[in-house]
């Protein structure tokens, strides 16, 4: 062979030696090799987020409640807990913006809060390798494309829509509540048969979510699981010996109760002793009108409701010891909204809290209580309706028994997956844009670093609006109709109105709301006065 053509023989094989490693890098970008894709992502952490329903601020123990709740402590004893933390104020906005790290369009009035322009957490995470689940609550749509399963997740049981019984969650609701059935089901099928004696929908979740754990771990790659409780939302439906824990504990009343926590608060460092604690809110009943026995029972059902999500949670921290993976799991802890004022069926008496043919609610006054020291609650812009108790336990991550005032919001849960995986958020997806997130990632936080965080924050529903910028937050409440402007730093508790003071703030913290207002569709026009 002469020189020449060994020479050429070379060079052909040099340049199939390059196409070759041109093609794995490039094959690898575009779709990555399975295998390398799975042993990347098997490094991964598991991650289950908690989600109470309609849940106050200071229900919990580690968050200055009398309830007991020796799980959810222990976690915050492990863990982080974050005293700024904000949901959107209302069941379905803060789940829409939970899963695609967006705060809701149009406000959240009456239409589908997921679409094709949105991507969310399990659907991201599921792309990549990780297995999805969801137990419990969806609320943001019964049917294709907007259900679980059509939204990543592979394997989903619970409630769909937004409450039901507890011990049979296909009974019809009262007539005052509408008399629906409420839609209940397994992955992709409507669960409408008779549920077994001794049924309990939190009992049931909780069966649920370990038997897919157990199933996932046998698995070589990390799972995503959200286990969304309906508890403590109405009705109050609890177990006989759950109650009976809280009976007589609650007949000093709402006011005292108030008292006691924010003490509590205190002490635990949470709240800032200087901050006034928010005084009567005008629908809260006073006590001398109440039926003592009756509304003691109503709040030590709700405080059953709690005790036994907990109890299950307990579970749930079981099952990962027993599988030896609690070590490589991220579990996160927050409620919805503040605790629920609505009292469907009104101040009756004759119905006795707890039973399973009974429909009752906390009403107003515990309501209003349950978000000590602040002030209003559920679907109202006021702390009491936005703050949440945020928990994050990461064994080897996050240190032990620790406590952060960095804010952070509900938008910034998927960042924060994405950025723990290593994943790039998505521009498009099934060749549609997708909207830009608008979350920052609380990953730093939970390394104990501090962050660059949000400039502003905004919430709305239902004619509620607020603006949060640095320590100034600007809110209107649809009762009083007007704006008004506190100073978080010296008054979380939103006790003195600072808008007569700083005009010129409320007009630009004015115009920074109506601008994201139009943009996210809550509102269609900047008012009059301010263009």
């Amino acid at each position: 062979m002469t020189e020449r053509k060994l020479t050429i023989i070379k060079s052909q094989k040099f340049i199939f030696l390059l196409q070759s490693v041109l093609y794995f890098v490039l094959a690898s970008i575009i779709e990555p090799i399975p295998q390398l894709a799975q042993a990347v992502i098997s490094k991964k952490p598991n991650i289950i987020i908690i989600m109470a329903d309609d849940m106050g601020w200071s229900d919990i123990g580690c968050y200055g409640g009398e309830i007991q709740t020796p799980n959810i402590d222990r976690l915050a004893a492990e863990g982080l807990r974050l005293t700024q933390f904000y949901n959107n104020a209302k069941c379905t906005t803060t789940r829409a913006s939970l899963m695609t790290g967006l705060y809701p369009r149009k406000g959240g009035r009456g239409i589908q809060l997921l679409n094709d322009k949105m991507v969310t957490i399990s659907e991201v995470l599921n792309e990549v390798g990780y297995q999805t689940a969801l137990s419990g609550k969806w609320h943001l749509g019964s049917t294709f494309p907007n259900r679980p399963i059509d939204r990543g997740f592979d394997e989903y049981y619970g409630l769909m829509d937004g409450c039901c019984s507890y011990f049979n969650p296909i009974e019809r609701d009262p007539d005052f509540k509408g008399g629906r059935i409420r839609v209940f089901g397994h992955n992709n099928q409507i669960i409408n048969k008779p549920f077994p004696e001794n049924y309990y929908t939190t009992d049931a979740f909780t069966d649920h979510a370990i038997k897919t754990i157990r199933r996932f771990a046998n698995n070589q790659t990390p799972f995503f699981l959200k286990i969304s409780y309906t508890a403590p939302h109405y009705p109050l439906h609890a177990k006989s010996k759950d109650i009976a824990k809280y009976k007589s504990k609650y007949l000093d009343g709402w006011d005292q109760l108030r008292q006691d926590r924010h003490q509590r608060l205190i002490k635990a460092g949470l709240v800032d002793p200087n901050w006034q604690i928010w005084k009567r809110d005008p629908k809260a009943y006073t006590w001398s009108t109440a039926n003592p026995e009756w509304e003691d029972l109503r709040m030590a059902t709700y405080a059953g409701m709690i005790d036994s999500m907990d109890q299950n949670i307990g579970r749930v921290l079981q099952t990962l010891k027993e599988l030896n993976i609690t070590h490589n799991t991220l579990i996160m802890f927050l409620s919805d909204n503040g605790g629920c004022a609505e009292e469907p069926g009104g101040r009756d008496t004759s119905q006795e809290p707890g039973l399973p043919e009974t429909y009752t609610a906390v009403g107003p006054s515990w309501g209003w209580a349950q978000n000590t020291p602040f002030r209003r609650y559920k679907a109202r812009m006021y702390e009491g309706g936005i703050s949440t108790p945020f928990i994050a336990y990461w064994p080897n991550v996050i240190k032990a028994n620790t406590m952060t005032n960095q804010v952070g919001h509900i938008i910034d849960l998927l960042p924060t997956l994405l950025d723990i995986a290593e994943i790039p958020y998505p521009k498009t997806r099934n060749g549609i844009s997708i909207l830009p997130v608008e979350g920052l990632s609380l990953l730093p936080i939970l390394q104990g670093k501090q962050r660059t965080g949000h400039q502003t924050l905004y919430w709305h529903f239902s004619g509620n609006r607020a603006v949060r910028q640095t320590k100034w937050k600007l809110v209107w409440d649809k009762s009083f109709k007007q704006w008004e402007l506190y100073d978080l730093i010296t008054d979380r508790t939103e006790s003195y109105n600072l808008a007569a003071s700083y005009p010129n703030r409320v007009k630009q913290m004015q115009t920074l709301y109506h601008t994201w207002a139009i943009l996210t569709g809550a509102e269609t026009s900047v008012p009059t006065k301010l263009k």
